[in-house]
């Protein structure tokens, strides 16, 4: 083999073995219950809960009864219900987890992204109008009625809206136990950023700037 083909086949595995990290790690046995015995183990961005003997699983282990009914809804119309191990033992280390989303007429699901994960969105009744923003700037977008399945690659920007005349629900599954949120207004106005950069990135006035603010900042804060 030539020196310079040896050099991209390492560059290729350095390359493959770090895309193969960044996801969930493949389970190595049927299933792991959290045991409530013992705390979670905190390394980046994940919580190893230590599992429980599996003769102790039992079924309700394996049932999640709470998405019934919407969440409580915030001042944009939307209510969320997320589903992770903490709350649904049986999906621990499976490499997934859900969510419930219920917009009021008019509600928006705001521009957001997970790092982590790849979503399909079924809308389950309604009329939403859903879609995400690629790397070029390209938005992808469409009304989606009931029935209907949308994916937003991960990391990528998406939003939705109720179009309709009647609430809206929406059926989210996450190709990783821990996807990540992160909303684009509240990053930007509530993380605090240097104002002056703010101003220029935007073109907004000191007091627009103020305003924002004073709307996306943490609650704790105020």
């Amino acid at each position: 083999m030539s020196p310079n083909l040896s050099v991209w086949l390492v560059v290729f595995l350095l390359q493959y073995s770090a895309i193969a990290l960044a996801s969930d790690p493949d389970p190595i046995q049927d299933f792991c219950i959290p045991n409530p015995k013992f705390g979670s183990i905190k390394v980046a961005h994940l919580a190893i809960l230590p599992c429980k003997n599996s003769s102790e699983a039992t079924t309700d282990d394996f049932v999640f009864s709470g998405m019934k009914l919407a969440g409580n809804f915030s001042d944009t119309g939307l209510a969320t219900i997320s589903v992770n191990p903490v709350v649904f033992p049986g999906i621990n280390t499976l490499g997934m987890s859900f969510v419930r989303a219920d917009l009021k007429v008019g509600g928006i699901n705001p521009p957001h992204f997970h790092p982590r994960a790849t979503e399909i969105a079924y809308v389950v009744e309604g009329s939403v109008y859903s879609g995400f923003v690629d790397s070029t700037n390209r938005v992808f977008a469409r009304i989606l009625g009931q029935g209907e399945v949308m994916v937003y690659p991960r990391g990528l920007m998406h939003f939705q809206m109720n179009v309709g005349k009647k609430p809206a629900t929406i059926f989210g599954s996450f190709n990783s136990q821990n996807p990540g949120l992160q909303k684009i207004p509240i990053a930007i106005f509530g993380s605090g950023i240097n104002d002056e950069l703010l101003e220029k990135a935007f073109g907004l006035s000191p007091k627009q700037i103020e305003i924002m603010r004073r709307r996306f900042e943490p609650k704790k804060l105020r």
